[in-house]
């Protein structure tokens, strides 16, 4: 992998040619929509290449800026360390990369950070944004698909995913293969959107899920549909128990959960032992 440069396995990464377990003739969820498995890593690429430009701000837009505390809190349990390798998937614009970096450089070390995405427009947007910061020659990116992930068995040490599982055709093979490239005593993070278990915020939150988001992203990102299915994505996600009981399967031992904001975001967290 080259430092700053975005590097391409496959032709495109469709899910066609990369998850032979996803047949034709299987059926997915996108959103509340049925569709082909082998169509739906296109369609989840055609909604971030729209909204890749104004993805960081809608994150601020939509969680009022919680978003960011959710990332420090998954931050504060990864504890970075020098000399490590991290890998972050569906990380594109750099949000969590950049957090593991700075919490590295501040011990006065550094890591292996690779960014991972399926989307070459976020990896595009969250590698100017390292140019900024003037870290963009210390972070590898990796235009990839989760399900395929072109590293070598028990070359990580921690393995981090930020609101992205939900948009993966196939979790459970994503979250074999988290498995597979964890060190022995290497560390899976998940952050993502989860099923809220407080009763009048559940009400609360589907009432702005569904008006408010779709209203922000005609708004600021000119793309209603993306935001909509950002909604409807969500609640076709596994519930927090039922995700650990998956990574469970997947081989991750010690596999726990932490909910933030009354379960709209979950912290899922399993070891490699």
């Amino acid at each position: 992998m080259v430092r700053g440069a975005v590097i391409r396995y496959g032709a495109g990464m469709s899910t066609q040619s990369q998850n032979p377990d996803s047949a034709t003739g299987r059926t997915t969820h996108f959103g509340f929509k049925t569709v082909d498995a082998t169509a739906k890593a296109g369609m989840v690429r055609e909604v971030f290449d729209a909204v890749a430009d104004h993805y960081d701000v809608m994150n601020d837009l939509m969680s009022l800026g919680v978003h960011r505390l959710w990332k420090n809190a998954m931050i504060d349990a990864l504890n970075p360390r020098p000399g490590m390798t991290y890998l972050d998937v569906a990380g594109g614009t750099g949000d969590i990369a950049f957090r593991i970096a700075k919490r590295v450089a501040a011990k006065h070390g550094a890591a292996r950070i690779i960014v991972a995405d399926i989307n070459t427009e976020m990896l595009r947007v969250g590698r100017d944004r390292a140019i900024d910061k003037g870290i963009g020659d210390s972070l590898e990116w990796l235009c990839i698909d989760a399900q395929d992930v072109p590293l070598p068995d028990r070359s990580v040490d921690a393995y981090t995913i930020a609101f992205g599982l939900r948009n993966v055709t196939d979790v459970p093979k994503a979250l074999r293969e988290a498995h597979r490239v964890l060190k022995p005593g290497g560390r899976f993070l998940c952050l993502e959107f989860s099923k809220v278990v407080m009763p009048i915020l559940d009400r609360a939150y589907d009432t702005y899920s569904f008006s408010v988001l779709p209203f922000l992203g005609r708004t600021v990102a000119k793309n209603a549909d993306a935001y909509r299915y950002l909604a409807e994505s969500i609640r076709k996600f596994p519930p927090q128990e039922e995700l650990c009981a998956m990574m469970r399967e997947a081989g991750f031992g010690n596999v726990g959960h932490r909910n933030y904001s009354g379960g709209i975001a979950a912290l899922h967290s399993g070891w490699r032992l």
